[in-house]
Order: structure tokens, then C-alpha cells, then sequence
């Protein structure tokens, strides 16, 4: 699930959108390795698109930092660094946990019953290996902070999440969450949220990422992303 809206407006289903959300996936996932070079002619063939929805979801893409601009001459997924992870938790930490006492604030019914849903459908998904488990996680974690009454807030935490994920993608089997209890951890943030005690779940939501982004950094620094 993806909660990023086109900024040109493009209609659900159309071309471009179509366009955007399966190079996104190709570059969160790392399908298009970091400063990959993006050909137009290749990507339209990969894609069966023409090259007009191509260029115009690169250009959506470059503004989500996934994919850069070389000048005039073309575009390549975003390179990778220690630097870039570590700008990317920290504003991921500092924006969710806006958005989370902000969503917590204003607890509705609703709401509690949307992110116990999510949470279960997640947590099902991960019990049963299904693929669409990692679409199911982004859900539940945006749907924690789906409350907050301020879009561009969201957006941007939705943004970072991508951001953030492609590293994990590009991990891979190095990541050895046997050693962790995420699925505790999930169900203690759930717990504090639906309890609106913000501070409590604000502090076990940053712990969460900070563990993974600790492990994360540590591969960068020893050039296992390489």
C-alpha cells in the first residue's frame, strides 16, 4: 500500500501513476540498484509503457529523492551512503513522532478500530510469509499516524518509510530479526497508542526503528551494502 498522491494529479490508473508506483517499487525494493542509470527505451520496454508516462514518473520520483536528475542528460536511482541513512532516521524519528502524538490527540473510535485492523491484517500476513507483507507494514504504520489532521506531515512520513525500507531491501538476509521480538514490538506500540498514552508509545515506536537503524548503519559502515 502506498499512501504517495502524484503531484501532477495523474488519475488512479492512468499511465503515469501506473508508471510511478512499479519504478518505485523496482527502486525500494532494489530491483534498480543505487545509482543505477534510468533509460527511458529500457524502462519503457521493461514496463510496456510509453516514454512520456516514464519521464513524468521519474520526475515524481525525484521528488522523492528516490531517483536523481544527471543534468540534461537523463536520471539514475539515488545513491546510497551512511550519511543519507542517518539524515533519513533522524527525520523520520523527529516527523513520526509529531504525527503520532498528533494522531494519539485526536483518538476516535474510528481510528482505534482502523489500526487494530491493520495491525491484525499485518501481523497475519507475517505469520504466513505472504508476500504482501511488507505493503501491510507501510499500512500499519501509517495508519498509526493517520489521525494527525496534517497532510503534508503525512506525506513526508510516508516518504521517509520508503526512503528507510530500500535500505532494508538492500540489506537483505543480513537483517537477523530472529534476535528481536518485532512482532512484540509492533503489539507494544499498538497497545500505547489505542491506551493514548502518547509518550509511551511514541517512545517504544523510535526504540523500534532506532534498533533496526542502529543494525542498519552498522552494515553501511562496514561496507556490507557495497
Amino acid at each position: 500500500m502506498n499512501t504517495h498522491e502524484p503531484d501532477i494529479g495523474a488519475p488512479s490508473g492512468s499511465a503515469t501513476n501506473r508508471a510511478y508506483e512499479r519504478l518505485r517499487s523496482m527502486i525500494v525494493i532494489g530491483e534498480l540498484k543505487p545509482g543505477e542509470k534510468l533509460k527511458i527505451d529500457g524502462l519503457r520496454k521493461r514496463l510496456d509503457t510509453g516514454a512520456s508516462p516514464i519521464r513524468e514518473a521519474l520526475s515524481l520520483l525525484t521528488s522523492d529523492n528516490l531517483v536523481e536528475r544527471i543534468d540534461q542528460r537523463g536520471f539514475r536511482t539515488a545513491e546510497i551512503s551512511a550519511e543519507n541513512f542517518r539524515e533519513i532516521l533522524r527525520l523520520r524519528c523527529v516527523l513520526e513522532d509529531m504525527a503520532l502524538r498528533e494522531s494519539i490527540a485526536h483518538f476516535t473510535q474510528d481510528w482505534e478500530e482502523t489500526v487494530v485492523l491493520a495491525h491484525h491484517r499485518m501481523q497475519r500476513s507475517q505469520a504466513a510469509g505472504s508476500a504482501d507483507f511488507e505493503d501491510l507494514h507501510k499500512a500499519f504504520h501509517m495508519t498509526l499516524l493517520a489521525n494527525a489532521p496534517s497532510p503534508i506531515l503525512l506525506k513526508f512520513c510516508s516518504q521517509l518509510y520508503d526512503l528507510n525500507i530500500r535500505y532494508r531491501f538492500l540489506a537483505g538476509k543480513a537483517l537477523e530479526y530472529q534476535q528481536r521480538d518485532v512482532a512484540e514490538e509492533h503489539a507494544g506500540i499498538l497497545a500505547a497508542a489505542i491506551a493514548r498514552d502518547a509518550d509511551t508509545a511514541s517512545t517504544r515506536l523510535l526504540d523500534h526503528y532506532k534498533l533496526t537503524g542502529e543494525f542498519l548503519a552498522g552494515l553501511l559502515g562496514d561496507g556490507t551494502f557495497g
